[in-house]
């Protein structure tokens, strides 16, 4: 069978992603689609507004036929690592191309670009690290160094988010020797950082996001941009877990962790770096709001994503040790969710793979297990006490959702 994966976080499942999925089946010729997804707290260092679970069955809903969860020690890192994650599963499970949205729209730019720069990488890499002092963040500092590197054509604009995403998968690819041939489709209409909702069908999953959080329970006006199962998957969500996540409702949880951890044990925590963990102690204890202390922490050295994956690492107490992983291997391939076609290929795929392949993470005991299931128990806060019981469950007994069409 013809497989084709996709990386994604669905937060939420909107119609823009249905469209990906469409296109990404014509556009390989696949039978399968393999989503790999991440789980409560995503790339960006934020949480998902609703559980890996809900998530799971928008995706099903709409055509998928695999998720596969991305664990959090690659889900919530920077691009490269969290391609590598990515790129390892999908290799596993035996995926024989992967198909992602990008600002360009052309493989063969991202094809160009990684050969050009791996015929200059100690010059690149080099330039990388002039930026980096300079206190460029750290994207910032790919796209100088490229400039430097040729400044006469510029190959891929590699400044703008899913270019960013799309060169490290293909990177990943060629690093990892995975059999995976990569084709990208254009992102149309809807932008990744638009903040309003339109009149037409594609919205940004950030501008849902928004609206979402502002109106809580009245849905009314995201209808006509996501499916008709999304939509009905987060009228059911409200009702059983009072409302959706973010990071206000964690961020008590954030600030008391601050407050109460003594200078040496936050310098351990992951991206804790040039004495970030004394500014955020110093600037906390002033602020009312997480979107307050973001926009006290800010600078020019780093993004605001930097800053929530280093506050989301403190709240879940993360640290460099933990994440000090091998990059190039997911040491597992959980299963969150198919239909029966995914069913099939699952049960004819896992004699194959060199990786266990777990239902519920009772069944394994790994290192990367007990940091999703802490992480777990850190995105139930916020919510009343029966709601973090069944998170909490959930996360441990589980089984994969199974729809039978």
């Amino acid at each position: 069978m013809n497989i084709t994966g996709i990386v994604v976080e669905y937060n939420p499942f909107h119609n823009g992603h249905a469209l990906h999925v469409q296109q990404s089946k014509t556009k390989t010729n696949a039978d399968i689609v393999v989503a790999v997804m991440s789980g409560n707290f995503l790339q960006r260092g934020e949480p998902a507004i609703v559980s890996k679970w809900s998530r799971t069955k928008m995706a099903l809903s709409a055509g998928v036929d695999i998720v596969i969860e991305l664990p959090y020690v690659f889900a919530t890192q920077h691009a490269e690592v969290f391609a590598q994650g990515a790129i390892s599963i999908l290799n596993q499970i035996g995926a024989k191309s992967i198909c992602f949205g990008s600002e360009s729209g052309d493989i063969t730019e991202f094809i160009t670009l990684y050969n050009f720069i791996k015929k200059h990488e100690t010059t690149y890499n080099l330039y990388i690290q002039e930026s980096l002092k300079k206190g460029y963040s750290y994207p910032k500092a790919l796209a100088s160094a490229f400039k430097k590197l040729d400044q006469q054509n510029e190959i891929l604009d590699l400044s703008l988010p899913n270019n960013i995403l799309g060169y490290h998968y293909v990177k990943a690819i060629f690093e990892q020797g995975a059999q995976i041939n990569p084709f990208t489709i254009k992102r149309t209409k809807a932008q990744y950082h638009d903040q309003e909702i339109p009149a037409h069908s594609i919205a940004s999953a950030t501008s849902i996001r928004e609206t979402l959080i502002k109106q809580k329970k009245d849905l009314k006006t995201i209808e006509h941009v996501v499916p008709e199962t999304t939509f009905n998957e987060l009228s059911n969500y409200t009702n059983a877990y009072d409302s959706f996540q973010h990071w206000e409702r964690l961020y008590p949880y954030l600030k008391y962790k601050v407050l109460t951890t003594k200078q040496q044990h936050l310098k351990d925590i992951y991206e804790a770096e040039e004495g970030l963990e004394n500014r955020i102690t110093h600037l906390i204890k002033d602020t009312t709001s997480f979107q307050q202390l973001m926009e006290r922490l800010k600078t020019k050295r780093y993004t605001w994503t930097r800053l929530q994956r280093f506050c989301l690492h403190t709240l879940t107490n993360t640290t460099k040790e933990e994440m000090s992983i091998r990059k190039d291997q997911c040491p597992y391939i959980r299963i969150l969710g198919m239909n029966k076609t995914g069913r099939q290929y699952i049960s004819n795929r896992k004699k194959k793979l060199e990786v266990p392949l777990i239902s519920t993470i009772s069944k394994l005991d790994h290192p990367f297990i007990h940091t999703e299931s802490r992480a777990t128990s850190c995105y139930s806060l916020g919510y009343p006490s029966s709601v973090q019981k069944k998170l909490i469950q959930e996360e441990y007994a589980h089984p994969p959702i199974i729809i039978e069409f």
